[in-house]
C-alpha cells in the first residue's frame, strides 16, 4: 500500500515541478515523499528521511528548514501554510472572511496551483494513507495556528475549511453554473459574510 501511495505522490510532486533542481534535492525530496507516505506526517522526521536519502539532516535543514517546508515541498504543495497562515490570522478581524476566501479563490483560479490541488484532491480520495497524511499536516500545521492566532475554537474553523473545499469542487471540478462563471469579487461578496460568521464567536467583541 505504501509503495502504490508513494507512487501517486510523486505523480503529485510532479505537477508544476520545475527544473534545474539538483540531484541531491531531488534525492532528499524522493525519500521524503517515501517516509511521508509510509510514516504519515506525524510519523516522518528530518532524521528519518536524511537516513533513507543517506545526508546529513543539517543538509535538509540548509535545503528546506522545517519538516513542514520539507512536507510543503515534497508534494509540490501550492499554498505554504508558513505563508499563508500569516496572511490570515494578520489584519483586521472583521476582514478574515474576505481574506481567506480571495486568497482561496485566487490559488485556486490560478492554472498554475490548480493542478497539484486537483491533483491533492485526487489523491486524498482515493487513498486512505494519503487523507491521513493530509488531515494531520492540516490539523497541525494550518488549524491548530489559525485557531491559536483567532482565538477560534478548531471546530469553527475546520467546518470554514469544508465550505470553501465545497466551494472549489462545485466550481473548478464540477463545474456548477452559475459559480463556475462567477466573478471572483462577486464570489467574495457571496461567500465572506458566511465564512466569517464562523470566526465571529458568539459573545466575542476582538476587532
Amino acid at each position: 500500500m505504501a509503495g502504490s501511495l508513494r507512487g501517486t505522490l510523486e505523480d503529485v510532486a510532479r505537477a508544476g515541478r520545475r527544473p534545474g533542481q539538483n540531484e541531491t534535492r531531488e534525492l532528499i525530496l524522493a525519500a521524503a515523499r517515501a517516509q511521508f507516505a509510509e510514516l504519515g506526517y506525524d510519523g516522518a522526521t528530518i532524521r528519518g528521511i536524511a537516513a533513507q536519502a543517506a545526508v546529513n539532516p543539517a543538509l535538509i535543514h540548509h535545503f528546506f528548514g522545517t519538516k513542514e517546508q520539507v512536507f510543503v515541498a515534497a508534494l509540490r504543495l501550492p499554498i505554504d501554510p508558513a505563508t499563508v497562515v500569516p496572511t490570515l490570522i494578520e489584519g483586521p478581524r472583521s476582514q478574515f472572511g474576505e481574506r481567506i476566501v480571495r486568497l482561496f479563490l485566487t490559488a485556486w483560479g490560478d492554472p498554475v496551483t490548480r493542478e497539484p490541488l486537483l491533483a491533492m484532491v485526487r489523491t486524498v480520495t482515493t487513498n486512505e494513507q494519503a487523507a491521513r497524511m493530509l488531515k494531520q499536516f492540516i490539523e497541525r500545521q494550518v488549524l491548530a495556528r489559525v485557531s491559536a492566532g483567532l482565538g477560534v475554537p478548531r471546530l469553527r474553523l475546520a467546518a470554514a475549511a469544508s465550505h470553501m473545499v465545497g466551494l472549489a469542487l462545485l466550481r473548478y471540478v464540477v463545474q456548477v453554473e452559475p459559480l463556475a462563471g462567477a466573478d471572483v469579487e462577486e464570489l467574495v461578496a457571496a461567500v465572506a459574510p458566511i465564512i466569517q460568521s464562523y470566526v465571529d464567536v458568539p459573545g466575542d467583541v476582538t476587532a
